[in-house]
């Protein structure tokens, strides 16, 4: 305990890195899980497509793989494509800005499946009697559509916002100063890497046990009145 106690700090700066990296990926993935699921919804042909290929693609390949593609060649296409036709100069892709990117992008596959789920458990009678109101479509969202959304996806994305946060643990292997790659640096600098690694597992249970406790409140905020069915 003496050891951890001295390397409090490092640890610390770890953990910081880590819930920056799972809250800027989780707000990018329910950006392009929003996209994906409207997509998947559109009656047009070419919207659909897209946003199957996002998804398909996803399921298909290992994170740690996309991880891997995006920092080491997607900088160097990046800058391809600005030498090619003059639109930019040199772009450097940091280990925080691929790894936020491709968690992001993975996980915003399987947010827009929630989403998806979450629109069409959504009572079409409600829709229309929006839209009967006279209600336009920004007011409908607003009003009928978010809200209820909210609730029927809050279960789904309580368990992908978790494994999101595990996922983090990735971004270790191309140098980001996260907890595990400090744990591991410290660890091994003093030949006691199994204690630094159950501090690790500690310091991510108790992030993913305050995440249950808070998206649980939030849970109930979005089902208060709603009646359970007997049984629940």
């Amino acid at each position: 305990m003496d050891v951890l106690f001295e390397y409090r700090g490092l640890l610390w700066e770890g953990t910081v890195v880590t819930i920056q990296l799972a809250i800027v990926s989780v707000i990018l993935s329910v950006l392009l899980g929003l996209l994906g699921a409207v997509g998947k919804l559109s009656e047009n042909p070419v919207a659909q497509s897209f946003a199957g290929a996002y998804t398909t693609l996803i399921r298909g390949v290992p994170d740690l793989v996309l991880m891997l593609l995006l920092f080491y060649g997607g900088q160097q296409l990046v800058n391809d494509f600005g030498d090619a036709t003059g639109l930019w100069g040199y772009v450097e892709i940091n280990q925080f800005m691929a790894g936020s990117l491709t968690i992001g992008f993975i996980f915003g596959a399987y947010m827009t499946e929630t989403f998806r789920g979450a629109i069409l458990a959504i009572p079409r009678g409600q829709i229309e009697a929006g839209i009967a109101c006279g209600m336009s479509p920004s007011m409908l969202f607003r009003r009928i559509t978010w809200p209820q959304m909210v609730r029927y996806a809050l279960p789904s994305f309580r368990n992908n916002w978790l494994v999101l946060i595990k996922s983090t643990a990735l971004v270790s292997i191309i140098g980001l100063q996260d907890v595990v790659y400090m744990a591991f640096t410290a660890g091994r600098s003093v030949r006691q890497l199994f204690t630094f690694m159950f501090a690790v597992l500690i310091i991510y249970l108790l992030l993913t046990a305050l995440s249950e406790l808070g998206l649980r409140r939030l849970e109930i905020k979005y089902s208060a009145g709603v009646r359970q069915s007997e049984g629940a």
